[in-house]
């Protein structure tokens, strides 16, 4: 069962769930949409290493937007904080901006029952586009979960800001971290 925009405000009220920060203009006929946080992250070499960190650079958004280029994998965050221990939230970009050629979340919707803390987006073009710090960029639906709840602890808990991949982190001790 999916949460009717509604019910997302009445859940936000009382805390079943938590967006920070709220605003009822935000809220759609059975989602929440989110927005585009001002800094991005580039992954700063050519061959990603799934058994190390993996060096980044750093991109703020200015006023004028920034725009993003074909070829190149984009780490962005929501503006707001968003999480639940009692829905299980699913972040899709919107369809406006799916419209102009930006993939947003194709690989990793789903969020666990118990995270809070700012949503990393995967952003990917397919021809340049200018996004803008603030801008709606995607939406997140509630759904209920049914049976026994085991809070989510890991690794992105508590997120602020776009967030590298941790992979490195699940290998119970064998990457090389040098």
């Amino acid at each position: 069962m999916i949460l009717t925009g509604p019910e997302i405000t009445s859940a936000s009220q009382d805390g079943r769930l938590r967006i920070d920060p709220f605003l009822p203009s935000q809220v759609n006929p059975n989602s929440y949409n989110v927005r585009l946080g001002p800094v991005l992250l580039t992954y700063a070499e050519e061959v990603l290493d799934s058994h190390r960190p993996n060096p980044t650079r750093r991109i703020q958004i200015g006023d004028d937007g920034y725009t993003l280029q074909p070829g190149e994998l984009y780490l962005g965050h929501t503006q707001e904080e968003v999480g639940s221990d009692c829905f299980v939230p699913l972040l899709f970009g919107r369809s406006s901006v799916g419209r102009l050629g930006l993939f947003v979340e194709i690989t990793a919707p789903i969020g666990d029952i118990g995270f809070h803390g700012q949503w990393t987006l995967m952003l990917t073009p397919t021809r340049p586009v200018r996004v803008y710090a603030g801008m709606k960029i995607g939406q997140i639906m509630f759904f209920v979960s049914e049976g026994a709840v085991d809070l989510y602890a890991g690794k992105y808990q508590a997120a602020s800001g776009p967030q590298p991949s941790a992979y490195w982190r699940d290998l119970d001790g064998t990457a090389v971290t040098s």
